[in-house]
């Protein structure tokens, strides 16, 4: 099976097939997708400038959209090497027990939904690198009461989310679910209380 680095020399090669390098920026997505396939997919083609279905795309908005994704999986890939770090240092010291991030992050590892959106279409405008910087920030601070990813105030809990956890606050601007860890508890209380069902908002 390819790896991202790969898959990612694929797209770039102006001697490959143009279905083969859209396909494998469809396969770099299976390695490293913040919003989950299909969200992250949906960004990538907007912000680039072709169609999610166009099947023979501009080969420089591939590469556009490559180069995106490339930004936002270094962002990521460092936060890990750093954590990775971080869990070291707190074993050798003695501390054992792994915190609320450390349980969401385990969920997560390799950056498959990060940010996970679980309406495709709905999904942060920025660019993936700095919805990620802004996570990661927010990972690192104390926990706050509003979207880390968009500072929107209003979050929704919903229920039977195609990701783990299966249920979560919704940021209702940006669609992303917000790890638990960046929310205080009446944050989170408070999204409960204006939960909704998924298969009734959807």
């Amino acid at each position: 099976m390819a790896g991202f680095r790969s898959l990612a020399r694929q797209v770039r090669d102006p001697r490959s097939d143009l279905a083969l390098r859209r396909y494998s920026l469809r396969k770099c997505l299976e390695r490293f997708a913040p919003y989950g396939h299909r969200a992250t997919w949906d960004h990538l083609c907007s912000r680039a400038g072709f169609g999610p279905e166009d099947r023979s795309p501009d080969p420089a908005r591939l590469v556009a959209a490559l180069d995106e994704l490339e930004e936002a999986r270094s962002v990521w890939l460092a936060y890990e090497a750093g954590f990775a770090q971080r869990r070291k240092k707190e074993k050798h010291d003695g501390l054992r027990s792994p915190g609320s991030v450390d349980d969401w992050h385990r969920l997560t590892w390799g950056g498959f939904g990060v940010a996970w959106c679980d309406d495709p279409r709905v999904h942060p405008h920025e660019p993936l690198a700095e919805v990620l910087r802004r996570l990661i920030a927010a990972l690192e601070r104390e926990p706050g009461a509003v979207c880390p990813v968009c500072a929107g105030e209003r979050l929704t809990w919903k229920y039977d989310l195609a990701h783990e956890p299966s249920s979560g606050p919704v940021c209702t601007a940006c669609g992303i679910v917000v790890p638990r860890p960046v929310l205080t508890p009446e944050a989170l209380a408070a999204s409960r209380r204006g939960r909704v069902l998924l298969s009734v908002a959807v």
